[in-house]
Formats: C-alpha cells, structure tokens, sequence
C-alpha cells in the first residue's frame, strides 16, 4: 500500500522506480493502484511522470 501523505508519496514511489521498477505502469500494477489517480496526485504538487528517467520531476 502506498503512502497518501503526497510529499512521502513521491519519495517511495521514485524510490521503486530507482530500485526495482521498471516502469511507472508495472509499479502501478505490483500495488494495484490506478495510474491515472497516482499521477494525478502527483502532479497536483507539480510533478509529471518522465519516462526516460523512470520518476516523478
């Protein structure tokens, strides 16, 4: 379960991509979280998905 305190949120969702990810959908999938709702919570703080780099900036 992901945490919904937004800032820690971007922490360990960035974490899982760096660390054994290898992208935001297969990070979506192993949590069972909607893609749609975890970006748009993100980026109500700012921050988009760049898939080059696998993380939130």
């Amino acid at each position: 379960m992901l945490p919904q305190d937004p800032v820690i949120l971007l922490s360990v969702v960035n974490t899982r991509l760096r660390d054994g990810c290898g992208c935001l959908e297969e990070l979506c999938s192993q949590e069972d979280v909607c893609l749609e709702e975890l970006c748009a919570k993100l980026a109500a703080m700012g921050y988009t998905y760049d898939r080059e780099s696998n993380q939130f900036k």
